[in-house]
């Protein structure tokens, strides 16, 4: 963004803030002064009126093509567009809420009248924290707001502290995962009204949860997008997402782009008392700006939170340290990034499977141990399967602003079929897998229905107009192709169809099958697991210190030290592991007069396992059962 443009912003946002107009964001419908009062940006055309009832009313032209008005009958409830040069009419851009859909009129909403109870809840901190990623679409079988109420306490007792709710903002049909949203400030239709969302924060927060919501500042959806009838200016013809055009955030006239996305940043903090936000696919915001939109989110969203406390995660394929490095150290202060390479070393361990991204990970011991000591594995090595060096340092980075997983809703969908990591790999090496994940020192995120092992898949789905969802089945198969194991013919005919109602309905999770032989034991383990993390002195230490060494080709040890205490976790992925002498310190315990106690065995019959056993025998000897993760405490502790 030039100077001249910046000044020009400026210039329109104190003529802005002196008209005396009592609004909360500068854009929208918004209940004000016994009417409702509102703003639009439509730069190319000469004249807009709103239209309430098929009654026109003018609105008045500003400075930096924004049009404004105070309509004195307009009520909350009230439906309108935006008449655009006496032509066509569009919804609202910044609609709050689209009660039938991205194509239909906008609602006025009054944010002020829900009854909020969680007057003492504080927010949320980075530190100590279990994310769980859920669709509302499909976390139950009614899929919606008022359904997902019901199972909060269930995840509380759990142990989860932070729900990532994958994104809400208003998108075409009947179904979808929400990344093709079109109007960024309304809750989709089909999960319920706007009120309806805040009594699921509230609630969450009744139960001890944040609540977070990933949200998409990268692409607009392709279907009900109208932006383009107000402005070309909201988008960069020089850039091109993975999705389609990128959104102008440093070119000509993008001040008013960049305020829409700070201003929807605020409006989910402030009126919905949201917890955080998860910036989808960061690499594809291209802003050269001197202030980049990333770190500028961040500060808008903390300033909306005003003292209450939330976290800004962001998900960034190019492994950037920068994004997530404090504001004073030259870095755009993130809390988290979510840590693939993590789940992409995990998955190769589980399966053997190395083929499309997975190529550069062989699932070693080695990889596992660096990600759980220094997070990202490539920081400015060679990435052959982009052929390019991948990453960048991240060595000053604190474990727990780390997000680490071995499912989340693009993982498990990427495949022919959509099954979880339970159904990929052998029951002892899974429990192993999840036990690292969630007794590591980097905050463990689990994905909808990974708790009990459910037996529902997590599929693509997305329901668009005929001729859209021919392109988008196409997109997807050639997208799947990039795996040699699904780019035969054959294989790729039996892709689930995106836009078949059976494919969103076979994604949605049976919350029964918590209590069934097979998914009871999935719950045992993670509940359990949680608590060894949040409870255990040494584990929930801030400032626990964390090391590890290589035993085998499939075995290694975790070792934390937290002051005079410290905890061992043996992991073998491969066979028994006799071990005949142990040349490695990390298996010593701080007092050679004290030997080890087994605190957890994942073999555990409350699991599945196959039983319990000692790692260390009277005179010393160590033997490492199959497939398993043990955790041990010095005697006496």
């Amino acid at each position: 963004m030039s100077s001249h443009e910046k000044v020009r912003g400026l210039q329109a946002l104190l003529r802005y803030m002196s008209s005396g107009t009592r609004r909360r964001l500068p854009i929208g419908a918004e209940l004000i002064d016994g009417g409702t009062h509102f703003r639009v940006w439509a730069p190319k055309r000469q004249r807009v009126d709103v239209i309430i009832d098929e009654t026109a009313t003018e609105l008045r032209a500003e400075a930096g093509g924004y049009f404004s008005g105070l309509l004195a009958k307009a009520e909350a409830g009230a439906r309108y567009r935006f008449r655009l040069d006496g032509g066509d009419s569009f919804p609202d851009p910044a609609s709050r809420y689209q009660p039938v859909g991205p194509h239909g009129p906008s609602e006025v909403v009054d944010p002020t009248t829900f009854r909020w109870t969680d007057r003492d809840w504080r927010g949320i901190s980075a530190t100590r924290q279990v994310i769980y990623e859920l669709h509302i679409g499909t976390f139950t079988s009614e899929g919606t707001f008022g359904a997902a109420v019901e199972r909060l306490a269930e995840l509380a007792s759990l142990g989860v502290t932070v729900l990532e709710v994958m994104p809400i903002a208003e998108f075409p049909g009947r179904f979808g995962w929400g990344y093709d949203g079109v109007d960024l400030f309304a809750p989709y239709h089909g999960y319920g009204t706007p009120d309806d969302f805040r009594a699921f924060v509230n609630r969450a927060h009744e139960e001890c949860l944040g609540v977070m919501l990933d949200v998409v500042y990268n692409h607009f959806g392709p279907d009900g997008n109208y932006l383009r009838q107000f402005s070309d200016a909201y988008f960069n013809p020089n850039c091109l997402t993975d999705w389609g055009d990128a959104i102008n955030y440093d070119g000509d006239q993008s001040g008013p782009v960049r305020e829409m996305a700070l201003s929807n940043a605020r409006h989910w903090i402030s009126e919905y008392h949201l917890d955080g936000l998860r910036l989808d696919a960061t690499d594809n915001i291209y802003d050269e700006s001197e202030t980049n939109l990333i770190e500028a989110i961040g500060v808008a969203a903390r300033e909306a939170a005003g003292g209450r406390g939330i976290i800004v995660i962001g998900e960034n394929e190019a492994q950037k340290a920068r994004l997530f490095r404090e504001r004073e150290r030259g870095g755009f202060g993130l809390d988290m990034l979510w840590n693939d390479d993590f789940h992409h070393s995990a998955h190769v361990a589980a399966t053997g499977r190395r083929e499309a991204y997975f190529t550069d990970y062989g699932g070693t011991p080695q990889e596992l141990l660096s990600a759980l000591k220094h997070g990202f594995l490539y920081q400015g090595q060679r990435y052959d399967w982009q052929e390019q060096r991948r990453g960048t340092a991240a060595w000053d980075i604190p474990p727990h602003r780390f997000v680490h997983f071995i499912e989340n809703h693009d993982q498990v969908a990427n495949s022919r079929d959509g099954r979880r990591m339970h159904q990929l790999t052998s029951p002892g090496r899974y429990r192993a897998l999840v036990a690292l994940t969630m007794l590591g020192p980097q905050t463990p995120l689990l994905f909808q229905g990974q708790e009990f092992g459910s037996s529902a898949p997590f599929l693509y789905f997305a329901d668009h107009n005929p001729d859209l969802a021919k392109l988008v089945r196409k997109g997807r198969g050639e997208f799947l192709a990039q795996f040699p194991s699904l780019a035969d013919r054959k294989t790729q005919r039996t892709l689930p169809d995106p836009s078949d109602e059976r494919t969103f309905t076979r994604s949605k999770l049976d919350l029964s099958e918590r209590e069934e032989p097979g998914h009871r034991e999935h719950y045992a383990l993670h509940r359990d697991l949680i608590m060894l993390r949040q409870c255990d002195p040494v584990l929930s230490a801030g400032d626990a210190r964390v090391d590890g060494a290589v035993l085998s080709e499939h075995a290694f040890v975790l070792r934390y030290f937290a002051g005079d205490a410290d905890r061992l976790l043996v992991v073998n992925l491969g066979p028994d592991l006799p071990l005949g002498i142990a040349p490695e310190p990390l298996l010593a315990p701080l007092d050679r007069r004290r030997g080890w106690r087994r605190l957890w065995h994942s073999e555990d019959a409350c699991y599945g396992g196959r039983g319990a056993a000692q790692l260390e025998s009277e005179n010393g000897l160590w033997r490492i059962p199959a497939e398993s993760a043990t955790l041990l405490a010095a005697d006496g502790e």
